[in-house]
């Protein structure tokens, strides 16, 4: 599985409508990895212990086809595997056996069966079967695609919740129906009976009129019950309005979770290409400096950054690459430790974060020549307990404003930019490229 394929399979499950639409996008990074390997979702019912539905994504739509069967079928230690869920559980030599148990097509050369269990708050909801050609040679699909099946894990949870609101909604207007129904039906009847008792009251003896009157009292006492299962109703309403707040709670924490587990793939993602320019222009120099500038201003949206690298002279620095600024700043260009924002840097060693606008503006380092007004951010490059330079980030784009997150991404990418610096002793090579000034 591709990392980079990640970001855009995360993306399709966070705007999918419906759990066949994230089945649909899962199938479709599975045929990018393996094009013959099949997966499929089995729903699992609970309160019967059985697997009713398997779901297969197959040309951008979903095959359903019933099942009906157990996971008792499975050997014990399987079985517990897939009930609390987390890891594939491979079946190895008696994959064709529980292929053919659960629908699944055999594959003429034969095929391995690896299972995993799809868990809501502890309990065992679906079952995910991912179905691959056996191989003498390489890394197993279910290995490279463990991350897909997590990001789907995740939405699938939240079409679960929707599901089980839905059917707490159904549940609660069926019952309020059927007690308001009963109550009205037999209001109805007291009702027509008393006024058959009332019509003969005048003609009625004694005893009709202690008839006349229990029937006075079986309708109050109707009146009441009614009354009782209207509150009860309420309060099961109550109930079921504030299950489904905590339902919506549930979503928006799974929605920061995605949103987390999405900052972190992008992370990755440009780890692998600072290592890609550090393999295409390693013997380059300036294009390696270039490249490495450019990967993270954008990734930052920093319209104005520089990259200061360790000159020969004790405590300074010299601009070595640079994008948006001043023309009368060149390339070559020294600074001493404990000035400007870079040398203050420099020194501290660590990264420099002014994050709220209004204190941009009022604040005393951005008379920098290399900073103009707003949120900024600088953050040394450091390798094996030395400085190898100091990143300034700033102007961003749309007037946006660095967060903590920001650094947080930024220092990671900053040990990678620090360690590929000083392997390619770009310090050394691009002064002798600059030239002296």
């Amino acid at each position: 599985m591709s990392t980079r394929s990640l970001p855009s399979l995360a993306h399709a499950l966070s705007v999918a409508p419906d759990l066949d639409a994230a089945l649909v996008a899962l199938g479709e990074a599975l045929s990018e990895s393996d094009r013959s390997a099949i997966v499929g979702v089995f729903r699992y019912d609970g309160r019967r212990d059985m697997l009713r539905e398997r779901l297969t994504p197959s040309g951008g739509t979903v095959l359903r086809a019933t099942v009906d069967t157990t996971i008792d079928h499975l050997p014990p230690a399987a079985r517990a595997m897939v009930a609390t869920g987390g890891q594939f559980v491979d079946l190895g030599d008696r994959s064709l056996e529980y292929a053919r148990l659960f629908g699944l097509t055999p594959f003429a050369d034969g095929g391995v069966l690896s299972l995993r269990g799809l868990t809501t708050d502890g309990d065992l909801s679906a079952m995910l079967a991912l179905y691959e050609q056996r191989r003498m040679f390489g890394t197993r699909t279910s290995e490279r695609f463990g991350p897909c099946v997590a990001l789907f894990e995740l939405a699938y949870a939240r079409y679960h919740e929707r599901e089980a609101r839905d059917e707490a909604v159904r549940t609660l207007e069926d019952v309020t129906q059927r007690v308001h129904g009963g109550y009205v039906k037999k209001l109805g009847a007291l009702e027509v009976e008393l006024g058959r008792a009332r019509g003969v009251a005048t003609q009625a003896s004694a005893a009709d009129a202690d008839r006349l009157l229990q029937l006075e009292r079986e309708s109050a006492s109707a009146q009441e019950e009614g009354r009782r299962a209207t509150r009860k109703a309420d309060a099961l309403e109550h109930q079921i309005t504030a299950a489904v707040a905590q339902l919506e709670q549930a979503h928006i924490e799974l929605h920061r979770r995605n949103e987390s587990l999405r900052q972190k793939t992008r992370t990755l993602y440009l780890i692998e290409r600072a290592l890609r320019v550090d393999n295409t222009a390693h013997d380059d120099a300036r294009a390696l400096v270039d490249g490495l500038l450019a990967l993270v201003g954008d990734d930052m949206q920093a319209q104005r950054c520089s990259l200061m690298l360790r000159a020969p002279e004790p405590e300074m620095l010299y601009l070595a690459a640079a994008r948006g600024l001043a023309p009368n700043i060149v390339l070559g260009s020294r600074i001493s430790y404990g000035k400007g924002v870079a040398g203050i840097v420099a020194v501290s060693r660590e990264p420099l974060l002014v994050q709220d606008a209004a204190e941009a503006d009022r604040h005393p380092l951005l008379r920098d020549q290399f900073l103009t007004t707003g949120s900024f951010i600088s953050f040394p490059l450091i390798y094996r307990d030395e400085l190898v330079g100091v990143v300034n980030l700033t102007n961003r784009a749309k007037r946006g404003v660095f967060v903590e997150e920001d650094v947080e991404r930024v220092s990671l990418l900053g040990l990678v930019i620090a360690l590929i610096a000083a392997n390619a002793r770009l310090p050394e090579r691009l002064l002798g490229e600059i030239g002296e000034r």
